[in-house]
């Protein structure tokens, strides 16, 4: 079987399954029909299928001329039909891996799509999970439940992890260019991912199993979490010490070695970050291991927002204000700048607090005209527009995601008080006592 399919694979006649057509499957579909591939797009989301084969994306950094593009190659087409993944010759899984309520792995979705995988699965078939999760899952969750087909892996199929990588809104990689970590089962396995990920990625990185390639993803974000949570305790100190960390940062790294510069904010967004590490302290208990430096730095980010929430609530004490019943406008609703993701955004969570104490909240957001309902939140709000006299109505403007695109000295200059979490004012010259940096 494997010779059969790494020959299909060389021919370019092999079918590649997406399933998860989001940020990190959409990509994948992208790259893989560009490379000449015939690709299956799945999806539970018929909005989503249908958009697409509308020729109409969903996500800011893939355009629609670029759906357009692969619908009229005639190598794709989105489908929330899953009876159809007995066709795809390689699947690959990109579906969100949530935490609970209680901060635990949530595998609800992995598991679902196992299943329904496991459903048509046939021989010569190679599957592989790219969400990310916790070292183990590959082999412990997924391959117990294809296994129930009665094939045997690296016989009759094939099974891989390989950690997406995507950072939406970067200009200098993209999907192709990064370079794709990739572990499998067995040799069988990772020989069939590693040809399967040639078609379409311009380095992969084999390592030795599924769990180094789990591994390999948790460490990556664990030590951006980390670093993070190091310079956002910083910032909480430095600020009662009356010292600017975001010129303390820069200042150190002018060091051309020993240091790397990471930047503080008013919490921890995106699916990665913000999870992962959890993740890896839940594993770690399995084995009587408690990993107290990284729960740590997930408590700290955890907490930004009600440390930007205090700053705001002080702040319009000094005007002479309280909290409940002013008007504040928060700014940016993305978790990060010049993109339109807003999974775990701490714009999400300060609006929700803001709420709970009584204020009234608006928000900015050129790349978000209107909130959507997530897995724990629904916010029904739409972006309201920005003007001279509406700034002016505001008790405090909340740079929560500091889009490149927002006139700061405008937005100084009208507001009657700035709450910075970004630095996103630091160049501004005119009104500098209106801001407080958080």
């Amino acid at each position: 079987m494997i010779r059969k399919l790494l020959k299909k694979i060389e021919s370019g006649k092999a079918v590649v399954g997406v399933i998860g057509l989001g940020y990190v499957g959409l990509p994948l579909v992208q790259q893989f029909t560009r490379a000449g591939a015939r690709v299956m797009g799945f999806d539970i989301d018929p909005r989503k299928a249908r958009m697409l084969s509308a020729g109409r994306s969903y996500i800011g950094h893939i355009p629609s001329k670029a759906v357009r593009e692969m619908l009229r190659s005639g190598r794709f087409e989105a489908t929330t039909d899953f009876r159809k993944l007995a066709k795809p010759d390689c699947i690959l899984i990109c579906v969100p891996t949530p935490l609970t309520r209680h901060r635990e792995p949530d595998m609800s979705y992995v598991r679902s799509t196992a299943e329904a995988v496991a459903a048509t699965l046939r021989k010569g078939q190679l599957v592989v999970l790219e969400s990310t999760t916790y070292p183990g899952t590959t082999e412990e969750v997924v391959l117990p439940i294809l296994a129930r087909s009665g094939l045997k892996v690296g016989r009759d199929f094939f099974l891989a992890y390989s950690p997406e990588r995507e950072d939406p809104g970067r200009k200098d990689y993209n999907t192709r260019t990064i370079p794709k970590v990739v572990g499998g089962c067995e040799r069988n396995s990772l020989a069939a991912a590693v040809a399967c990920y040639e078609m379409a990625i311009d380095t992969v990185v084999p390592v030795s199993s599924t769990a180094a390639a789990e591994a390999c993803k948790i460490l990556e974000n664990t030590y951006r979490c980390v670093n993070i949570a190091l310079v956002n305790e910083l910032k909480m100190l430095f600020d009662r010490m009356g010292i600017d960390v975001w010129e303390v940062i820069r200042a150190a790294a002018t060091k051309p070695f020993g240091f790397q510069p990471f930047y503080p904010g008013p919490g921890l967004g995106g699916h990665c970050i913000p999870i992962d590490p959890f993740y890896l302290s839940w594993k770690a208990r399995q084995y009587d291991m408690q990993t107290r430096f990284i729960e740590l730095a997930g408590e700290v980010n955890v907490s930004m927002p009600r440390y930007v929430l205090a700053k705001l609530m002080d702040a319009l004490n000094e005007h002479g204000k309280a909290l409940k019943g002013s008007r504040i406008l928060v700014l940016g609703l993305a978790y990060k700048k010049d993109v339109d993701d807003v999974r775990e955004s701490p714009s999400i969570e300060l609006i929700e607090l803001l709420r709970q104490r009584g204020a009234k909240v608006d928000y900015n957001d050129p790349y978000i005209p209107q909130t959507h309902k997530m897995r724990e939140h629904d916010l029904k709000m739409n972006s309201v527009p920005l003007s001279a006299a509406r700034l002016n109505k505001y008790d405090a403007v909340l740079i929560s995601t500091d889009h490149s695109c927002y006139d700061y000295q405008f937005i100084v200059d009208h507001a009657r008080l700035v709450v910075d979490t970004r630095n996103a004012t630091a160049k501004v010259r005119r009104g500098r006592r209106k801001i407080v940096k958080a």
